[in-house]
């Protein structure tokens, strides 16, 4: 059973449609590479997946449970939404970190607003905390910026924000971590810590939907490629018959601009 289903997914704002019947599926541990032009609907898929837009028709399924069914009105109910967007870790292109808080206190705020939800939160507390606190730790430790733990995101570069941003995104263990461009307010040398940090993770066998304009990495690092152009898939498939081999000629189009020279 794929972990991830996503069946005619359709989205409109006002008159334009966005997203034009969008349907693939992603297996446990495989990571799909979406590339395509500025506009073409990469983000709002994204957003979609995330709950933090609404799709106007279509399916999504995660291990089986029907996470969205634009004809089930319960699927749509906040409470609803609030719990199944925890399938889904997002890493957005500018960081989003809060600057009031540490490193730290970015990657365990959303652990620690969850648990203080629950019943037994305030006989606990210390012990939460601690737990947390510590798989934090772990996480930033991972990242490379066990040292950097106690920095607030003005004295971070936008590599390690980056990396303070991925690990929050890991913090509660989605069952799929989604990236938004993550490497494209970087320039060459942090872009550069941020796929090693990703390369990583898919060698982890980290469920991953990328969107991304950087074709070698989305080429190598992706068991699936899927190129989207005017808000619907154009192509989809293994990354060598995409890259070396496409079926269209706006495919080959779009490629070729990261050949030329």
């Amino acid at each position: 059973m794929p972990i991830l289903e996503v069946e005619h997914i359709c989205k409109s704002f006002e008159r334009t449609e966005v997203l034009k019947d969008i349907s693939f599926s992603l297996e446990k541990g495989q990571v799909v590479s979406i590339i395509g032009s500025s506009g073409s609907g990469k983000t709002t898929l994204l957003r979609c997946l995330n709950f933090l837009e609404r799709p106007d028709k279509g399916v999504l399924r995660v291990n089986g449970e029907v996470l969205f069914d634009a004809g089930d009105a319960f699927t749509m109910q906040e409470s609803e939404i609030r719990r199944k967007r925890l399938h889904f870790g997002l890493v957005f292109q500018s960081f989003n970190l809060f600057p009031q808080y540490t490193a730290m206190e970015n990657v365990m705020l959303a652990k620690e607003l969850l648990a203080k939800e629950q019943p037994d939160y305030k006989a606990k507390k210390k012990e939460i905390h601690e737990e947390i606190a510590g798989q934090a730790e772990t996480l930033l430790d991972q990242m490379g910026l066990s040292d950097r733990k106690n920095n607030y995101p003005h004295q971070l570069s936008g590599g390690q924000c980056q990396r303070v941003a991925i690990a929050r995104a890991l913090a509660l263990q989605p069952d799929i971590l989604c990236f938004d461009e993550p490497t494209s307010a970087l320039d060459p040398e942090l872009t550069g810590e941020v796929l090693r940090v990703i390369r990583e993770l898919a060698d982890q066998n980290t469920t991953m939907i990328i969107v991304t304009h950087e074709m070698a990495f989305a080429r190598d690092v992706a068991n699936q490629v899927i190129f989207m152009d005017d808000g619907i898939i154009l192509e989809q498939g293994d990354p060598r018959q995409v890259f070396e081999h496409p079926k269209e000629e706006r495919t080959r189009q779009f490629l070729s601009r990261f050949t030329q020279g």
